[in-house]
């Protein structure tokens, strides 16, 4: 019998759904027990976000900085686990708080010392330095990182941006003006997930892991975009010296929230074209530098 231990923590109830059809082939295999642990935060956050709520987490999100989670149940932590796969999103180019949260509390050590993981990741487009971070605290847990699955939002950059912002604040996933596609990750890609499921169970099975991110990638487990990964790094300095700003400013906070909110519009509507077209000037000259980090980000 194998134990496999599925953590999770969902606002919308998109990431839960992806982990769920994730574990299909796992829950229909009489030999593989599976046990799902729903992250709660002693202060949770509202969906849909408020406006003041969702930039009022930017600081903590970015700089990783957690906040209290009520303790696993009994269930949860009573068990030695085979294999933990861990569903996240990504809050402002870092684990969000709540997985942030529990990965740096007393219980993750326990969950994941000398376990196998497999990162599941549902998110808008950006992702790669965020599961950078990831793979530092999982190295301090002792988890042993043995895969990763990404799932976004395929559509434009800038228009998943107006349908996920639309989304979040009113809590409904739905198309937005009656002519903006769906946001978040297709309904398609979600009900197709469970063919990882059964990469990862062939792999479970047979306690070897080792060619797993290879299988999961020839099943288009992780798309890689060159544009966002460079973007994600360029975002990374500036979030850093934003959030770093922010931090700081216990009195002034608002006022200095509202400077970022306004940051980020320019960044989006009007830095990020520019650096697009840059891009696409310079692409021939970055081909070697291209290939070697696409075969990185695919990798674990």
């Amino acid at each position: 019998m194998k134990n496999v231990l599925i953590v999770y923590y969902s606002q919308s109830g998109q990431l839960e759904e992806i982990a769920r059809t994730v574990a299909k082939p796992l829950l229909n295999d009489a030999d593989v027990t599976v046990t799902f642990c729903d992250i709660q935060l002693e202060k949770p956050f509202a969906f849909p976000w408020k406006k003041e709520a969702f930039f009022d987490a930017f600081p903590e999100s970015f700089l990783q900085i957690p906040s209290k989670i009520h303790a696993p149940s009994d269930e949860v932590l009573s068990k030695k686990y085979d294999l933990v796969i861990l569903a996240y999103q990504v809050w402002y180019l870092s684990p969000s708080i709540p997985v942030n949260s529990f990965l740096k509390s007393e219980f993750a050590k326990q969950l994941l010392e000398n376990t196998p993981v497999i990162t599941l990741i549902g998110c808008r487009n950006m992702w790669a330095m965020a599961q950078e971070k990831m793979k530092v605290i999982l190295k301090d847990t002792g988890a042993k990182l043995v895969g990763n699955i990404v799932l976004v939002d395929r559509h434009i950059n800038h228009v998943s941006v107006i349908t996920i912002v639309e989304w979040m604040f009113s809590g409904e996933k739905k198309k937005y003006l009656g002519i903006f596609p769906k946001p978040g990750v297709s309904d398609k890609d979600i009900q197709e997930s469970s063919k990882f499921g059964t990469i990862i169970l062939k792999h479970l099975k047979s306690n070897s892991y080792e060619t797993l991110q290879e299988e999961l990638v020839v099943n288009d487990a992780v798309e890689i975009r060159p544009f966002l990964i460079e973007m994600d790094k360029k975002a990374n300095k500036m979030f850093k010296i934003w959030s770093n700003l922010i931090i700081k400013k216990i009195d002034s906070r608002p006022k200095w929230l509202k400077g970022f909110n306004i940051y980020l519009l320019v960044a989006i509507w009007v830095i990020s074209p520019i650096v697009y077209i840059l891009y696409l000037f310079t692409y021939p000259l970055k081909l070697a530098r291209i290939k070697k980090e696409k075969s990185y980000f695919k990798g674990v």
